[in-house]
């Protein structure tokens, strides 16, 4: 009766509903009330009702609309994070029930990194799909795909900070400094850390220039050499390919090195003492994605893999 004497129905809690918060968060994302209303498939009459429903149950305005967009009130901006969360769940169920129904619709899609993707994730494809025989993949070793987002799950470094997207760390390679035979006859076998003020350096990152400190260990040693590279770059690829072609003492990931030390093009730099490893290795993944069994099982898959490829070296490199 104390309600009822206010004004306020009991029923009307019962109007509250999950799908309403879920149309709020589309509608804010999306700026408008149709374009939420294409992103579901409903009409947009029945977006505009939901909202309206919820600021009826809650006693306050959610939306400050005007003719350009929408925006939120202060009332709306403490529900949106809510809302976002209930929409982000919607999204991910409705996904779920969408593969359940056709599971090889669409192949799922991998973008890498085109320097660890062709040396790191290349040969592990044949495997997993041997294991996950029901799985399909579409690969693209892509920069500019990378760096779209067209992608299920993405394998890179340096992950950009996005609330949306879940990270996986899958290690950072170990790195060594190495150069061609020829290059060493030429300038001297550096035999401690200072003899490489006298080198040409080729480094992963420009973001210490003009000056870049390398940081060595051997032991409870520590030394710090300031440098300034010949080349700094932040593809692993050019600055193989630089250190390949002599021009000056590489500082590599580990793994990109296996061949030509093993061959004997390349020679280990001062391999008694360790530098610090190479960027680390990220799997991405939309956090929607997280109920999607076959991006589970190719992350996992690329944990249990991944890791040891990139450790692998620390005990074959030369002593």
């Amino acid at each position: 009766m104390a309600l009822l004497s206010r004004g306020i129905k009991p029923a009307m809690k019962l109007i509250w509903t999950p799908a309403q918060l879920a149309m709020l968060a589309k509608v804010v994302d999306l700026n408008g009330f149709s374009a939420a209303a294409r992103a579901l498939g409903v009409p947009k009459a029945a977006v505009s009702r939901a909202v309206a429903d919820l600021e009826r149950t809650l006693g306050v305005r959610v939306l400050a609309r005007t003719t350009r967009r929408v925006g939120l009130t202060d009332a709306g901006r403490l529900i949106y994070p809510h809302a976002r969360r209930v929409a982000d769940e919607t999204d991910a169920a409705r996904g779920a029930i969408a593969r359940l129904q056709s599971p090889d619709a669409r192949p799922l899609r991998v973008a890498a990194d085109p320097t660890y993707g062709r040396v790191l994730l290349s040969p592990l494809v044949p495997r997993f799909l041997e294991k996950f025989a029901h799985v399909t993949l579409e690969v693209a070793l892509d920069a500019q795909q990378l760096a779209t987002g067209a992608w299920d799950v993405a394998i890179r470094t340096r992950p950009p900070a996005d609330v949306s997207v879940t990270q996986r760390l899958l290690g950072a390679p170990p790195a060594l400094l190495c150069a061609t035979p020829t290059y060493l006859q030429q300038r001297g076998i550096p035999q401690r850390p200072d003899d490489l003020r006298t080198h040409d350096l080729l480094t992963p990152d420009a973001a210490e220039l003009p000056e870049f400190r390398l940081q060595l260990s051997r032991g409870a040693q520590r030394a710090e050499v300031p440098l300034s590279p010949k080349l700094a770059v932040d593809d692993p690829a050019v600055l193989h390919a630089a250190t390949a072609a002599g021009l000056g003492i590489g500082l590599l990931p580990e793994f990109l090195c296996r061949q030509g030390l093993a061959t004997g093009r390349l020679k280990a730099v001062l391999p008694e003492w360790a530098v610090p490893p190479a960027a680390a290795l990220y799997a991405l993944y939309p956090t929607a994605l997280e109920s999607d069994p076959r991006a589970q099982q190719f992350v996992d898959f690329l944990a249990a893999n991944i890791v040891p490829a990139l450790a692998l070296g620390a005990a074959a490199a030369p002593q």
